[in-house]
């Protein structure tokens, strides 16, 4: 089955396979190629060009005029399936409460973990799939989801069994991360040791025997996981293969970027508080560090300095943080936005970091990311836009025509 698309307005991110991913100043730079074709058969890009070049012949062809292609977004940082919402925690903060607040009398967090604990798998497969589903009508070709709300051994395996689920049923890329260093449960308050015991001891093999996880993640924070902690974690996850992808510096800078680079860290996410030691530990590594706009701007936090890290040589990638308590949002098209308004990227740099970085922070540089011969045929159709300028600029719209996956039109 052969798909050819034709009359394109412009052809967004159109590299060869050996660009894995971009960094500082040529984040700048969006390869694009105007009035396009592209040629999709069965679920892979094929062949793409000038439309003088154009094929003579396919099973089904689709005349694009005016709109642009792009590759879909790959969200690499979610935490969507979860349990119910937290709305009243939203409110409190409305009435003057702080994450931390809320965190510290039982919510956040843990309020979380209480629900899905009480939730059968069916149900929370059926949440979550839902999640998914509205995530992917948005643009969303490629997903890391994380476990994280259980905190108990039963209540972790159940969300990883869940993403699991969602990997058989729904044919786009997606990667699991386990997550029981989330937070510290309730009952072990006085007894954080044994929780890192428990991570390590018994979450941690039975993970690795049913393969459940592709990367593991901490959140090494203040008043959560310290660098001591997420050093013991990292390491112990060593032997079962799972490769780290870290939350650090969203609130206070404690030497997480460093002891994640220490272990080879994929990535490191938030980032919102970085110092000069935290760039450079990050220079010559091969960790992609990851921005999560639209959680700043739901919790009122400083945004990630992106001008900072880029100018600084480093690469970025842009993710959702899809969460029931700081970003109850998937929509990539926001954060793609917001990092324009807000952190005072580019679209060429937030493009970028939004589909060919956001691939490589989750291995999937090879599959999905850019307009690339052999690369799955996930894209986005836009509706007719003046440029692709237009996407952040007019952030309150819905610009996507068409979103195919594996060469399909969902």
């Amino acid at each position: 089955m052969t798909t050819l698309l034709i009359n394109i307005k412009e052809l967004i991110q159109v590299r060869e396979i050996t660009t894995k991913k971009v960094s500082g100043s040529d984040m700048n730079i969006l390869p694009t190629i105007k009035n396009a074709f592209l040629l999709i058969e069965n679920d892979v890009i094929a062949a793409y060009g000038s439309m003088k070049n154009v094929p003579t012949s396919a099973d089904k062809t689709i005349d694009c005029v005016g709109k642009m292609i792009l590759p879909t977004w790959c969200d690499s940082h979610t935490h969507i399936v979860y349990a119910g919402n937290r709305e009243q925690e939203f409110v409190d903060r409305i009435n003057g409460l702080t994450y931390e607040e809320i965190a510290n009398r039982g919510g956040g967090i843990l309020n979380s973990a209480k629900k899905l604990q009480e939730t059968s798998e069916e149900e929370l497969y059926q949440q979550s799939a839902k999640r998914l589903e509205e995530v992917m009508q948005l643009g969303t070709g490629a997903v890391e989801i994380k476990s994280g709300y259980g905190l108990t051994v039963n209540a972790e395996l159940k969300m990883l069994r869940v993403i699991k689920k969602l990997r058989e049923n729904y044919n786009i890329p997606i990667k699991a991360t386990f997550l029981g260093a989330h937070a510290f449960p309730t009952e072990y308050k006085n007894n954080k040791e044994g929780y890192i015991n428990l991570i390590i001891d018994e979450m941690l093999p039975k993970v690795a025997e049913e393969k459940l996880a592709d990367f593991v993640d901490a959140f090494c924070e203040t008043g959560y996981f310290s660098v001591e902690d997420t050093d013991r974690i990292l390491t112990a996850s060593q032997q079962y293969g799972l490769t780290p992808k870290v939350h650090v510096n969203q609130f206070t800078t404690i030497g997480g970027v460093q002891v994640s680079v220490k272990h080879n860290a994929l990535s490191v996410d938030h980032l919102e508080v970085m110092n000069t030691e935290d760039i450079e530990a990050l220079k010559g590594s091969e960790t992609m560090p990851v921005a999560l706009p639209s959680c700043s701007y739901f919790l009122s936090i400083p945004y990630t300095p992106a001008r900072e890290i880029m100018d600084a040589g480093l690469p970025l990638a842009l993710a959702t943080d899809y969460n029931p308590g700081s970003t109850p949002s998937g929509n990539m098209n926001f954060v793609v936005a917001t990092a324009c308004i807000k952190m005072k990227m580019t679209p060429e740099e937030a493009i970028n970091a939004a589909t060919i970085n956001g691939a490589y922070a989750m291995n999937l540089s090879d599959e999905v990311g850019s307009i690339t011969i052999g690369k799955k045929a996930n894209l986005i159709v836009t509706k007719e836009i003046p440029s692709y300028g237009f996407l952040p600029y007019s952030f309150g719209s819905n610009l996507i025509d068409t979103v195919f996956i594996n060469g399909k039109e969902i």
